[in-house]
């Protein structure tokens, strides 16, 4: 059993199961994690909060979670891109991210449990959701962003998205070779969307007003070593508000503590521990008795953005975040440049 990630200052063993309870209060019957009460459900964010459960030790839900996707699964490996709270489609679109997603939760819930009897019961749904995403690359090997359900694709590829896809091509390499199964051209499809990410920078539909676009490809290890150092120096004074978090948009006073947990997952990824932990301390402003988060604040009024919104991913981002840093569980290192290798 993994131990309880406890980082001074920013979540204790007792506000980490405060916010599990928070995320577990979210889901509903079927195992759909909704971003709050009455709202919609992405795949992506449902993963990334089915993984921070499992951080908690909540390891029942996280296998709930994880069964809805496995029951929502279109006989093309795919998911529609957002769902109503009720289980119906609000956006139709098939978004690779989206779809990638799974192997990593799935890898992740592994790790942490050593159920491999789970895992091998989720298997067949995370290979034919990467074998969706890797028929829609393009001939340079990068993903297209999306397609609709008419089979029109998008025309354009994403940096975020393509960063999260080749990580999520590791994981399900990883899981495979946990459960005797060989998937090492998965590998080589990260590796050349790697490529791609680290020397064609315009190959990719320019996103760079998104602080997810400067810290992504050090986030999910598509960007490694003195390049990843050196970007994420790079888009520090663009992005980082000091004292106060992270901006959603470069333009914009608006701090949004999930972007600022994730740019601290980026910077515990290249083992700089002290910057991704003072990052973490500025979300505390966003955090709420309940274990909830606030999802942003713009500056310098202090206004809530969006008004009493408190978002699923933005809690599950902080969890993963602080157990990347402490390394207390046995999937701490899914992030850290290290594990992956």
């Amino acid at each position: 059993m993994s131990a309880m990630p406890e980082l001074a200052g920013v979540l204790s063993p007792v506000e980490l199961e405060r916010t599990a309870h928070h995320l577990v209060s979210l889901q509903v019957p079927t195992g759909m994690i909704p971003w709050f009460p009455g709202g919609h459900c992405d795949p992506w964010n449902h993963v990334e909060t089915a993984m921070a459960l499992d951080v908690a030790g909540f390891h029942a839900e996280a296998r709930h979670a994880y069964r809805w996707l496995r029951d929502a699964q279109r006989a093309d490996g795919s998911w529609h891109a957002y769902y109503h709270a009720d289980g119906t489609v609000e956006d139709a679109k098939l978004d690779t991210n989206v779809c990638a997603y799974v192997a990593t939760g799935v890898h992740h819930h592994l790790l942490i449990t050593g159920d491999t009897e789970f895992a091998a019961a989720m298997w067949p749904t995370v290979e034919r959701a990467l074998e969706f995403v890797l028929a829609l690359r393009r001939s340079d090997g990068v993903p297209l962003w999306a397609i609709e359900t008419d089979e029109r694709p998008w025309t354009y590829a994403l940096l975020t998205g393509t960063s999260s896809i080749q990580h999520a091509l590791r994981c399900g390499a990883a899981l495979a070779e946990s459960l005797g199964a060989a998937r090492t051209e998965w590998v080589a499809y990260a590796d050349e969307m790697a490529a791609v990410i680290n020397n064609c920078p315009d190959a990719f539909e320019p996103k760079t007003r998104w602080a997810m676009d400067w810290y992504y490809p050090v986030l999910t290890g598509a960007m490694t070593g003195e390049a990843a150092a050196t970007r994420l120096a790079d888009g520090w004074s663009t992005f980082a508000m000091e004292g106060l978090g992270i901006r959603c948009v470069s333009d914009e006073p608006w701090v949004t503590a999930s972007e600022t947990a994730e740019c601290a997952l980026a910077y515990a990824a290249i083992g700089d521990k002290a910057t991704a932990t003072k990052l973490l301390e500025w979300t505390t402003t966003h955090r709420c008795q309940d274990g909830s988060y606030l999802t942003g604040i713009v500056y310098p009024a202090g206004e809530v953005f969006p008004p009493a919104e408190y978002t699923s991913y933005t809690a599950a981002a902080v969890v993963l975040a602080v157990d990347s840093i402490t390394q207390a569980t046995n999937a701490s290192d899914v992030f850290r440049h290290a594990g992956l290798a």
